[in-house]
């Protein structure tokens, strides 16, 4: 499951189709009037949202504007105080507030520096947060230590799984519960990112089990954990490529149920068993999860397609992104990845992605000039 390249996850964030209506010139003294009385307390009279999680309407894209407005008083879109102001706006003001924020210079944000320091891809603040990792898993995720699964390639929905098990106390091994005490969802998911992105590499035949032995025996988990342990599910683990003495143990923690709690995890095998299948594992050629790593700029440019001020679409009402509120931002990506914001593209696009993405796009996009 390749849920992690963005791609074109806001190719069209913010979009919303519109029909293209005769135009008429709005009023723009009249919409100050509109704006003074009803949007000051949220927008401002130059347009700047007023607290995190409020736009910026300054200089936006009008189309747009209209579209949303519109949705507000129809109720495609969800927000009881817009709801009930643009029930009492005519079509007439609505043009005019509109005409009024579209024609105001962009907004000049003074949080800017400090939001390019965070618009760092997911992969470079995960390998950063992965530093405390490398004494054990070794540097990438290869480890060299017997008995220490190796993190380079996994599967990130399982490894921030797994991360979250040790933290909760539902696998314990003391120094990892040290070790990873304090971090973030975001650090578990950004971590996960940077691991799944790291090429694996292939091992050796250990000094124990069978290989030839132990292929036949690996028909039951061949259903989840892939053909040759490689899987193709972000919350299945890949088995290829791994330590075998670390396979050996999660196994039998399995099989007996000491310390995890998987009721089909090869209940009956025999020790030579499991050191055969472990064997086998342990020299299958492992592979990444994820492909390479990828800058918060390179997320971005895709967007960029629908996005860029330089470009006119005029078959879509498309909002300019670039210096928008970030914390607006995130909301934004997240209503639409979890259904709230009505846009079936949206929603089919942005469903497979992770909070930390999310979060990379919306800085960078937050840390350029408005124009």
């Amino acid at each position: 499951m390749r849920y992690l390249l963005l791609g074109v996850l806001v190719s069209v964030v913010l979009t919303g189709c519109t029909d293209k209506q005769e135009a008429v010139a709005p009023d723009i003294s009249a919409g100050r009037t509109i704006a003074e009385a009803n949007c000051v307390g949220c927008h401002g009279l130059d347009g700047r949202g007023a607290a995190p999680g409020i736009p910026h309407l300054a200089a936006q894209v009008s189309e747009y504007l209209l579209a949303s407005l519109h949705d507000y008083q129809e109720g495609t879109r969800t927000h009881a105080a817009l709801r009930d102001l643009t029930e009492a706006m005519s079509d007439a003001d609505i043009r005019n507030v509109v005409g009024y924020y579209a024609s105001l210079p962009p907004v000049k944000d003074t949080t800017m520096k400090e939001t390019q320091e965070t618009a760092l891809s997911p992969f470079e603040k995960g390998k950063a947060r992965a530093a405390v990792c490398a004494s054990c898993h070794g540097e990438g995720g290869h480890s060299k230590v017997p008995g220490t699964p190796s993190l380079a390639g996994q599967q990130p929905l399982y490894f921030v799984a797994a991360v979250r098990a040790y933290l909760d106390g539902s696998r314990s091994i003391s120094t990892m519960e040290a070790t990873l005490r304090g971090l973030s969802n975001l650090d578990m998911q950004n971590m996960a990112l940077y691991y799944a992105s790291q090429t694996p590499i292939q091992r050796d035949p250990p000094a124990f089990g069978d290989a030839v032995a132990g292929e036949p025996l690996t028909a039951r988990c061949g259903g989840c954990h892939g053909a040759g342990g490689v899987s193709h599910d972000a919350a299945t683990p890949s088995l290829a490529g791994q330590d075998a003495q670390y396979l050996v143990s999660a196994i039998k923690a399995y099989r007996d149920r000491t310390t995890r709690h998987v009721d089909v995890m090869l209940v009956g095998s025999s020790d030579k068993q499991i050191e055969d299948i472990a064997a086998f594992y342990a020299v299958q050629k492992p592979k990444a999860a994820q492909d390479k790593p990828i800058s918060a700029q390179e997320l971005a440019k895709k967007c960029d397609r629908c996005h860029d001020p330089a470009v006119e679409n005029p078959a879509m009402a498309v909002p300019k992104i670039g210096g928008q509120n970030k914390d607006y931002l995130l909301m934004a990506l997240r209503a639409y990845r979890d259904g709230k914001r009505e846009s079936s593209m949206m929603h089919n696009m942005s469903l497979p992605y992770s909070d930390t993405l999310i979060e990379s796009v919306a800085s960078w996009y937050a840390s350029q000039p408005a124009r």
